[in-house]
């Protein structure tokens, strides 16, 4: 079974991965769209030699090997192996602890084809990299949704679809490397998900489970009746809305900040044409229409 922290520590990792490349790309489009380019990770500063540049990459491979230690090393309290076999008991940490190891092999690559010359790695690569440690992810997760019933296995079918859109963003990135759209979708679905591993811990795990759920000897949460499952569900749908909310909120707060800190003329430029352009259909539309009622 999961656990209030066994959630909280990768969504802590999630969201601020998350909340820093959105920023990063609002940043980045606004200080130069037209060379805009996808970025499977965003330095710290714009100096090469800065220690913190490359932070975003030590958080991902440290917060990883951290998560798979406690996975894999404190939640088995060392007892992989029972009778000569793989216990049965730890396969749940074990699957995670597997899953960890994707994000944490894309970190450790990502430094080492900066920090070195033996492996050159393009934006592209990394990028498929990301999607790969994604596809590890919804693979547990996906059977999670199956196997934990009720509740529960809504939750998780949730986070499942948000996985399934970082798959997606993150293979276009490769696909479509000046895609301005792509790059922030990228950050932003990742910072859901961080978002989206708070709200299951405090409502599968904390003091926000629905009224009418309790969780059983076993620690399996069991709704009273279908009406209760069907009440507790919805709220699982409002939750969500709220949060893709503030996602939306903090993405115009960034464009708004990175446009009046450093908007490029050419953004102004790109935003005037665009409001040209939409007078003059507009324009069009009510010559069509007055047109139409004089011929009547």
């Amino acid at each position: 079974m999961g656990s209030f922290k066994g959630h909280v520590l990768p969504g802590t990792l999630f969201l601020l991965v998350g909340l820093w490349r959105t920023w990063s790309s609002v940043s980045r489009y606004a200080a130069e769209p037209s060379t805009f380019r996808v970025r499977a990770w965003n330095p710290v500063g714009s100096s090469s030699s800065s220690p913190l540049r490359m932070l975003e990459l030590y958080v991902i491979a440290g917060g990883a090997f951290a998560d798979m230690c406690v996975e894999v090393l404190y939640s088995t309290h060392l007892r992989i192996f029972a009778d000569g076999e793989i216990n049965p008991a730890h396969l749940n940490d074990l699957e995670h602890g597997g899953m960890l190891l994707m994000f944490f092999l894309f970190g450790a690559l990502a430094l080492l084809s900066q920090k070195t010359r033996y492996l050159p790695l393009s934006e592209g690569v990394l990028c498929l990299i990301a999607a790969t440690a994604f596809t590890a992810e919804f693979v547990l997760f996906y059977f999670h949704s199956t196997t934990h019933m009720g509740l529960e296995g809504y939750y998780h079918y949730l986070l499942v679809v948000l996985i399934g859109l970082c798959i997606a963003a993150t293979v276009l990135g490769a696909l479509l490397p000046e895609s301005f759209p792509v790059d922030l979708a990228s950050g932003v679905l990742i910072a859901l998900q961080g978002l989206w591993f708070y709200q299951t811990a405090f409502t599968l795990y904390g003091p926000m489970l629905p009224a009418g759920c309790a969780r059983d000897a076993d620690g399996h949460i069991e709704c009273r009746n279908h009406a209760a499952q069907e009440r507790s569900e919805q709220l699982a749908n409002f939750q969500m809305f709220g949060l893709v909310f503030l996602a939306f909120v903090y993405v115009l707060g960034c464009y708004a900040v990175a446009a009046a800190r450093h908007g490029h003329p050419d953004l102004k430029t790109t935003h005037a044409e665009h409001v040209a352009a939409l007078e003059s259909r507009v324009g069009d539309a009510a010559s069509s229409v007055r047109a139409e009622e004089l011929t009547i």
